[in-house]
């Protein structure tokens, strides 16, 4: 509640972002568009449009995050008193624009895993089966068409908008402003350069195939969830070398199910052989490190989304494991001894891998609707603030955890001048009454650097909330002040 219309408006955040729509909703539903802004890491100060009237104000927000992520939500204050809101239209992406995101991630990770995984298994192990390289051509160009799908479903879903707008330019310039469109330049440079390995021969060849599969490890660990975590000089190697194994060894699948039907195959899989050791090693321990920072305790894989993608995954991961292990130690010496039977059925096995490849990377391309829970318990951990000015007094009050369940309350009072107000005491209560919840009433105590604290509340569930407080100034004198604070689940 403030007394008189503000004149900057400011969003602190847990990480820094970057503004894509900002909107002011005022009481009567009109929208008008917030220009100035400055952004300052993980705060925007918002110069707020003059003459704003009396009432309820919406302060709608949309923000992308440094993983490339959008986030959106919305503010109410009330200028004099409280008023009726207007409806505000939804800004969450819809089902279609989910599909596309997807979809492009898929697309994009084929390419670069089997793309150019394979570009390199041709460049380094042995050249490709006319099959083979039909399939690692067809890879690397549907990583092509899946650059500008990736692109206008990033601007789609960065702007709330339905997937008819694709063709309106504020989508594309949003994306561009995301760390998606330079991950996506990573990317192309890596599919360009695995179609120049098929081409290329000898050296040059062998430069192409490996500079394809360093820009893929390389553009996967420019944008992301893991690659935004800290720290940063674990965490983008780690995505680096994660990514750069997947291609190695993805991207040997395809040329290796069809090498084995030629009379090279025991040469082809024992220069396989002699590598695949140490890749699976790095992509194990990378795994691992991304895991434990991402998930960091044990009871999030059951209890979040993103915990629940991961252990599917790993399930998956552990079959095409024990397919490789079966492989590696039953069928890759008969093969080398040159039975026929043997390379049959490696074949076939190894098809096996590759159709579990796929499930595995749909199954990771989920985790773009999937914030980790390291992200989780950062934005869990944030408070909820309340702001009340009036001519005579003004609070400040901060919930933390911002959420239901037990909080900590911190009061700052003032006069209505920013002064001290010289309050004896201070009795706060919280009621719900959309959720059958009378006052909860609770007296603070004011510690010795000035603020006023209550330590023993606990709001039991989400939503509105109404808040009073009742600041004795003197024996015949009470002051009151009131507010409404959104507390999160």
């Amino acid at each position: 509640m403030l007394p008189a219309a503000p004149t900057e408006m400011i969003l602190t955040f847990s990480e820094p972002v970057s503004p894509l729509t900002l909107r002011l909703i005022a009481p009567d539903g009109t929208a008008t568009p917030l220009d100035q802004v400055q952004l300052r890491d993980r705060t925007l100060v918002i110069a707020a449009p003059a003459g704003l009237s009396p009432g309820t104000q919406v302060l709608s927000w949309r923000v992308v995050s440094a993983d490339g992520h959008p986030v959106g939500g919305a503010i109410l204050f009330s200028i004099g008193a409280p008023s009726p809101m207007a409806p505000i239209a939804g800004t969450q992406a819809d089902a279609a624009v989910r599909a596309l995101l997807w979809a492009s991630r898929v697309a994009l990770y084929l390419g670069l895993f089997i793309g150019c995984g394979g570009a390199a298994f041709a460049a380094w192990v042995a050249p490709l089966a006319p099959a083979a390289r039909r399939g690692i051509s067809a890879a690397l160009l549907l990583g092509l068409v899946a650059l500008p799908a990736s692109l206008a479903a990033q601007g789609l879903d960065a702007l709330g908008a339905d997937l008819g707008a694709v063709f309106q330019p504020a989508i594309w310039r949003a994306a561009l402003g995301t760390s998606l469109a330079s991950m996506l330049a990573i990317a192309a440079g890596a599919l360009a350069s695995g179609l120049l390995a098929l081409r290329l021969a000898g050296g040059f060849g062998q430069i192409a195939g490996l500079l394809g599969v360093g820009l893929a490890g390389l553009a996967l660990a420019s944008s992301g969830h893991a690659s935004a975590a800290s720290p940063q000089a674990l965490m983008r190697p780690a995505v680096f070398l994660h990514a750069a194994g997947i291609a190695l060894w993805a991207g040997a699948l395809l040329p290796l199910a069809k090498a084995l039907g030629q009379t090279d195959a025991a040469a082809t899989l024992q220069r396989f052989s002699s590598r695949i050791a140490v890749i699976v090693a790095v992509l194990l321990g990378s795994g691992l490190v991304l895991a434990v920072v991402q998930v960091e305790r044990p009871a999030a894989l059951i209890e979040t989304d993103y915990g629940r993608v991961l252990l599917a995954k790993l399930a998956l991961v552990a079959l095409v494991l024990g397919l490789a292990a079966f492989n590696r130690w039953r069928l890759t010496s008969q093969v080398e001894a040159g039975r026929r039977t043997a390379a049959c059925v490696l074949a076939r096995i190894v098809t096996v891998e590759l159709v579990l490849l796929l499930a595995i990377v749909g199954t990771a391309a989920l985790w773009r609707f999937t914030p980790p829970p390291r992200a989780l318990a950062i934005a869990a951990a944030q408070p909820a603030n309340m702001h009340i000015h009036t001519l005579t007094a003004m609070a400040d009050v901060t919930l933390t955890p911002g959420r239901a369940g037990p909080v900590h309350v911190a009061i700052v009072l003032m006069n209505g001048e920013f002064g001290p107000l010289p309050a004896k005491e201070l009795t706060l209560s919280f009621a719900n009454p959309a959720a059958g919840i009378e006052a909860i009433e609770r007296r603070a105590v004011r510690g010795a650097d000035g603020l006023w604290r209550i330590d023993d509340l606990s709001l039991p569930v989400p939503g509105r909330w109404s808040v009073e407080l009742a600041i004795l100034i003197s024996d015949f004198e009470m002051l009151r002040l009131t507010d409404t604070v959104e507390i999160r689940p």
